[in-house]
C-alpha cells in the first residue's frame, strides 16, 4: 500500500517514518503548514528523529504542500489539529481518487464528519493511538518510549472491516503501531477521547508530565474517576458502549502514567507551551455536549474545558515554561 500522511507534526511524522523505515512502505508527506514544509526542505528533505531525546539522526522524506502534491496513494492518513482539518481537506480534495481510503487517528472528535464529506463510510477508518511523541520543532520529532511500544486501535465507519482495511492493519503491525481492530466504531474512538479528557487537560493546566500527576495520591480516585464517570454516563445515555469498562479505563490511566510514558508531555501541553490554541473543545467540551444532548450533565467536563481556556488566556500574564526538550 502507498501512504500519504497529511500533517507532518508529531504523530504524522511518527506514523509516516515507521511505515517508511520499519514497514518499508512508500510514504509521502503532505504538510499544509508552509513554514514546516520550508524548514524540512531547507534541511535537505530530511526530518530529524530521536527516541527519548537520544540518537538524533536524519531520515530522508518526500514532502509537499497540498497544492504541490501529484501522487496517487492508496491511503490518506490525517493527523491534523481538529480546527485545521476542514481547510486542509479543501486544499487536498482535488487529489482524492475513487477507491482511496481515509484514516483519521486524530485527537478529539469532529473529524469523522468532515471526512464523510469526501469519502464513503466503508472507505473511512477511524482510529486512536496511545503512542507518545513530541515535536521539538518543524522536521524534528522525538519518539517517547521503548521501540515497539504503544498501541493503536481502529474501526471502519461502516462497521465492517474490508480487505483494504485488513491490508492497512497488516502494514500498521509491521510498522510497530501495534494495531487492534473492532467493529465498534464509536466505542473505539471514545476510548481515547475519554482517556485524553483526563490526562491531557489536567497535565496541560499544571504543565506536568503524565507520570507527575500521580504525585497526588488521590489523583485517580478524586480527579480521574469523577471525570471518567461523567464521560461514561454521557456515552450510556447516547447508547454507546466503549471498548473498556470504567474500571479498566482507570487502570489504564494508572498503568500508562506509572509504567509506560511517565515522562511524556501530552499533545495538548505541547500546543499550550507553544502559544497555540488547544483542542479542549473537541475533547472535554465534546463530552459535555454529548451529555447535554442526551439529557444528562457533565459539569466537571464543562468546568475543565473552561479552566483550560482560562489557562490559555493567562499565558499573556504568566508565560508557560517549555519543558519539552528536557530529559
Amino acid at each position: 500500500m502507498k501512504y500519504v500522511i497529511v500533517g507532518a507534526g508529531a504523530m504524522g511524522l511518527r506514523y509516516g517514518l515507521l511505515l517508511q523505515e520499519v514497514a518499508h512502505q512508500p510514504v509521502d508527506f503532505v504538510e499544509p503548514n508552509a513554514d514546516s514544509v520550508a524548514k524540512i526542505k531547507a534541511q535537505g528533505n530530511v526530518v530529524y528523529q530521536s527516541r527519548d531525546h537520544q540518537n538524533r539522526h536524519a531520515v530522508p522524506v518526500s514532502i509537499y504542500s497540498p497544492e504541490e502534491y501529484q501522487g496517487e496513494p492508496d491511503v490518506w492518513v490525517f493527523f491534523m489539529k481538529q480546527m485545521q482539518l476542514a481547510d486542509t481537506l479543501k486544499r487536498v480534495a482535488p487529489h482524492f481518487k475513487k477507491g482511496q481510503l481515509a484514516v483519521g487517528a486524530m485527537n478529539g472528535m469532529g473529524h469523522i464528519e468532515k471526512l464523510q464529506e469526501y469519502f464513503e463510510d466503508d472507505q473511512i477508518i477511524g482510529g486512536t493511538a496511545m503512542i507518545a511523541t513530541i515535536l521539538n520543532d518543524y522536521g524534528d520529532v522525538d519518539f517517547i518510549g521503548k521501540e515497539n511500544t504503544g498501541t493503536s486501535a481502529y474501526s471502519n465507519q461502516s462497521g465492517v472491516a474490508t480487505p483494504e482495511t485488513k491490508a492497512v492493519m497488516s502494514d500498521f503491525q509491521a510498522a510497530h503501531l501495534n494495531p487492534s481492530y473492532s467493529d465498534n466504531f464509536m466505542g473505539t474512538l471514545l476510548t481515547k477521547v475519554f482517556f485524553n479528557a483526563v490526562e491531557n487537560s489536567i497535565a496541560t493546566m499544571f504543565q506536568a508530565r503524565v507520570g507527575e500527576l500521580l504525585a497526588y495520591d488521590q489523583f485517580l480516585e478524586s480527579i480521574a474517576k469523577p471525570m471518567v464517570n461523567e464521560a461514561y454516563d454521557a456515552a450510556d445515555a447516547a447508547g454507546i458502549t466503549l471498548l473498556e469498562t470504567r474500571e479498566e479505563m482507570l487502570e489504564q490511566m494508572d498503568h500508562v502514567a506509572r509504567n509506560v510514558v511517565p515522562l511524556h508531555f501530552p499533545s495538548m501541553y505541547q500546543d499550550f507551551v507553544k502559544g497555540r490554541p488547544t483542542e479542549v473543545d473537541y475533547i472535554n467540551g465534546w463530552i459535555a455536549d454529548l451529555a447535554e444532548e442526551h439529557g444528562v450533565s457533565a459539569p466537571t467536563q464543562r468546568f475543565i474545558t473552561n479552566l483550560v481556556h482560562l489557562a490559555e488566556s493567562m499565558r499573556q500574564f504568566n508565560p508557560p515554561v517549555n519543558k519539552l526538550a528536557q530529559p
